[in-house]
């Protein structure tokens, strides 16, 4: 059928990057004898025909040629060729509906997901047929197609069953499992008999532990009741039976060997340090270390926000004596820590367990997992203070620099994470890394936890904020996170270097840098009243955000609102300039001139608001407004502005959830006032996620979050500390 490529007009078709003429070749190419040219097919057809799993018009033409490849025996990657077809179908499969009609390829309406989705449902004969193939590789890639393309339930089912006991490879039969799973979910009809089935599994003594493991897992997934108070150590007991015993060799590694997870090649030196290392760490975030993990993952999904089964488990995980299943635990650690509350103290010292002085590859990820928990990696600190001390000990004092990759990018992590704790101990690599320029991009953002640090750390951060190369948009070193590392060192030694980098920006029209600069320069007061000079002017340039941040600069400097009102009233003609309105509360009753333009400006919030709910169209926006000029309006008047503050808070808070840090904020000034505001807070604090499920906050923020709440419980409702004791751990 290959030769009836040209009957299909290509040309009139597309594909995500245009006219879709290549996609003939990438098809002939599938079946090429040469294998090299057959793995440039397919990565073309999957990054343009199926691109960030899009389904196109050429992607649809596709199809029969596809199945015809994977029913010709002689077709070589068969069992790629199914795959493929799975992918496709797993993108259109339950979308049909929902992507009933969209624009297609030429902007005209089309309805190529269902369209799609019947072709593919119209061939699940082909699949039932591959799922009993000789060629292993093409089962394989088959057995998950019965959980999406048959519509008979009770056929589906029985093939199953039967598919389990022909198989006889691990693989194949944990395909099975899960796929009965996928089947359960997908038709409600299957699911009585699939989870029979699956009970069944999960129970039994004779059945090998890894297919019983596999059950248990998935019989969790589709049918969350199941999961009690045995199912965890049942999965922990399995777990330990299925798990491999160490490779002798893998007792003992060297540190400056690198283990084989570790021979990507080195990086590009004309890319950006800090881009190379994201796209590293990205492909290691990919890789599989273990069997059990992909198991393991969907089990911990299941759990959910169990959080004691998932601790079990991961103490389990982080303790067993597979090094990959180690390694793996590390990442999954990482996640329930910064995604659910509660006491993880044991969790995070089994992390600071992993920093094991010969295995290089495991102590980065583990020094990286810490370093992302902020203050909750405490009960790590002495762990990578030691682990930090032995490098410079053992690998000489350089070790920030050292040449062995492995070693370096653990030291550097470690070194990261304890200077987020405020730890002096990180200060001799952090210096060496600013003065060699190794890896200095690695040690910015660490620098500004060291404020105590400042006499060493100022000097070198200003010296590189002066050689910065201001008439590029993208200099080598990024002057915001310097000026935002000379900030929260506080040291004043530093406004001179700002102030000359608030001057270079603005003459090569750099207004983003010159913005946050300024922000910097604020940051110090009237200790960097020398810069008013510079800052003055440039509360008349041409660039609006600009202007907004020199006004409030001008403000922090001098602390003269006679100066300043007149700027924040023209600035506030704009009714969406946020930092305009949170300046006006920062000036506070002195600014009592600009309070009528505050109150119209919430009442057309509030108005749009409602118009907004009323059509179904968002609001997140118009939220964020409204919580800046509240917050303004009682930092201006007080408690004479209740009445329209606290309705305008709460509003805010239940239209767009990631609010609440800031409204709560508000509302810990406002005393009784913030009455109210009990119900959501509570709300609030018994969500077992740490970003209430879709906030979009890291660590940092929740705990803080947390303290303003606590406090709020404490005055509003005569709490005490006792009354949120175990809840979460930090210092």
């Amino acid at each position: 059928m290959i030769n009836d490529l040209e009957n299909i007009d290509w040309a009139s078709l597309g594909h995500a990057y245009g006219v879709a003429d290549d996609v003939p070749g990438w098809l002939r190419g599938m079946v090429s004898l040469d294998p090299d040219k057959r793995k440039e097919a397919f990565g073309n057809f999957y990054g343009a025909a199926l691109h960030q799993g899009s389904v196109y018009s050429s992607t649809v033409a596709s199809l029969p040629f596809l199945f015809a490849m994977a029913d010709d025996p002689a077709t070589p990657d068969r069992g790629e060729v199914v795959a493929l077809l799975l992918s496709i179908e797993r993108q259109v499969i339950g979308a049909e509906e929902f992507y009933a009609v969209i624009c297609g390829d030429d902007g005209e309406e089309s309805t190529i997901y269902p369209d799609t989705a019947s072709l593919m449902r119209e061939q699940a004969d082909a699949f039932v047929a591959y799922t009993c193939d000789p060629d292993l590789l093409v089962r394989r890639a088959s057995i998950e197609g019965l959980g999406l393309f048959l519509d008979d339930a009770e056929r589906a089912v029985e093939l199953l069953r039967s598919r389990l006991v022909e198989e006889g490879g691990t693989a194949e039969r944990l395909l099975v499992v899960r796929t009965m799973a996928d089947l359960a979910l997908r038709l409600p009809a299957a699911a009585p008999s699939a989870r029979a089935w699956l009970d069944a599994l999960a129970d039994s003594g004779t059945i090998d532990p890894d297919t019983r493991l596999a059950a248990l897992v998935h019989r969790a997934r589709c049918a969350p009741d199941s999961i009690d108070g045995q199912t965890v150590p049942t999965a922990i007991e399995l777990l330990r039976r299925v798990t491999p015993a160490p490779r002798p060799e893998e007792e003992e590694r060297d540190p400056s060997r690198p283990c084989a997870c570790e021979t990507e090649p080195e990086p590009d030196p004309n890319v950006p340090g800090h881009i190379a290392a994201a796209f590293a760490d990205l492909e290691r975030d990919g890789r599989v270390h273990a069997a059990t993990t992909p198991l393991l993952l969907t089990f911990h999904t299941a759990l959910g926000t169990r959080a004691e089964g998932r601790t079990a488990l991961l103490i389990e995980q982080l303790g067993s004596p597979d090094p990959g299943t180690r390694y793996d635990a590390i990442g999954m650690a990482r996640s329930l820590i910064t995604s659910l509350r509660g006491d993880h103290t044991g969790l995070v010292r089994l992390l600071g367990d992993c920093l094991l002085p010969r295995d290089s590859y495991t102590a980065a990820a583990a020094a990286g997992a810490l370093g992302s928990l902020a203050t909750l990696a405490e009960p790590a600190r002495e762990a990578l203070a030691a682990y930090v001390t032995a490098h410079r000990t053992t690998h000489r004092p350089g070790a920030w620099a050292s040449p062995h990759r492995a070693l370096r990018r653990a030291h550097q992590q470690a070194v990261v994470a304890l200077a987020g704790l405020g730890d002096e101990r990180a200060l001799p690599s952090l210096l060496t890394a600013l003065d060699t320029d190794t890896d200095a991009w690695r040690a910015l953002n660490a620098l500004g936890h060291l404020p105590q640090c400042a006499a060493e750390l100022t000097p070198r951060l200003a010296r590189r904020l002066a050689d910065v190369d201001h008439s590029r948009e993208w200099p080598d070193v990024s002057p915001t996170t310097l000026a935002s590392a000379l900030a929260k060192l506080g040291d004043p030694a530093a406004v001179p270097a700002l102030t000359e980098a608030v001057e270079a920006s603005v003459r090569h029209k750099q207004w983003r840098t010159a913005e946050a600069v300024l922000k910097a320069l604020a940051s110090f007061g009237t200790r960097a009243a020398s810069a008013l000079d510079v800052v003055r002017p440039l509360t008349d340039t041409e660039n609006a955000t600009l202007r907004t941040a020199a006004a409030g600069a001008v403000w922090e400097l001098e602390r003269r609102p006679e100066n300043v009102l007149p700027l924040l009233e023209r600035l506030l003609g704009d009714s969406r300039n946020g930092d305009a309105i949170s300046l006006a509360g920062r000036i506070g009753p002195p600014a009592a001139a600009v309070v009528p333009l505050l109150r119209r400006i919430l009442n057309q919030q509030v108005e749009q608001n409602a118009r907004n709910e009323q059509n179904g169209s968002a609001v997140l926006n118009d939220s964020w407004t409204l919580v800046r000029v509240a917050s303004a309006l009682w930092e201006i008047v007080g408690a004479s502005a209740a009445d329209m503050v606290v309705p305008a808070l709460l509003a805010a808070w239940k239209d767009n959830a990631s609010t609440a840090g800031d409204v709560a904020a508000c509302l810990s000034r406002m005393g009784q006032a913030a009455r109210p505001a009990l119900p959501l807070i509570e709300a609030a604090m018994a969500q077992p996620q740490r970003d209430g499920g879709s906030w979009g906050w890291g660590v940092s923020r929740d705990l803080e979050f947390q303290r303003t709440c606590r406090a709020l419980l404490i005055r509003l409702r005569g709490f005490t500390d006792r009354a949120f004791a175990g809840e979460e751990k930090e210092v």
